[in-house]
């Protein structure tokens, strides 16, 4: 059996990570109709736009590679996005559900982070710098993600504290 190597690495996490992303696109608009808040709803289209420029991006790096752009199934982000499949089932009509869906994305979010810095090491050590530039640039995007779906948290769990304390 031929032993795998970095380069075996890094295509099968950008493969995930590519499968990923173009699962995030299938579930953004459910979550973005899904949304009470007009702002976490434009929060989800904004980064529907956003992750399909991601996978733009990794159309590019997966040239860069020489290697053809497909997907390889990612167990993580399926049971990411199964859970904000229940969390709107089962919050559909709580006043809990945008907190649920933000709590969710960023979930999501970090998952991703996790995915491109490793993946930008992976291409910093093959001497890929191009690549590992277009994995950073997606990554910085993912950080920046994050941060609004945390302050847009706190937005909405102080709108939930003050109608519940009155």
């Amino acid at each position: 059996m031929q032993s795998k190597i970095l380069e075996d690495l890094y295509y099968d996490g950008l493969k995930e990570i590519y499968y990923a992303e173009r699962k995030i696109l299938q579930a953004l608009p459910t979550m973005s109709a899904a949304a009470k808040s007009q702002e976490l709803s434009a929060a989800f289209q904004k980064h529907y736009d956003q992750t399909q420029v991601h996978v733009d991006r990794l159309d590019q790096v997966f040239e860069l590679s020489g290697k053809p752009a497909k997907g390889k199934t990612c167990p993580a982000i399926d049971a990411l996005i199964e859970e904000g499949n229940q969390i709107i089932a089962e919050y559909k009509d709580s006043s809990a559900l945008d907190l649920g869906l933000a709590a969710g994305a960023q979930a999501v979010e970090h998952h991703e982070m996790a995915r491109y810095g490793a993946l930008k090491k992976l291409a910093m050590l093959l001497g890929l710098t191009d690549a590992a530039d277009l994995l950073d640039a997606t990554l910085q995007e993912e950080i920046q993600t994050d941060a609004d779906l945390d302050a847009l948290s706190d937005t909405l769990g102080s709108a939930k504290t003050k109608k519940s304390s009155k």
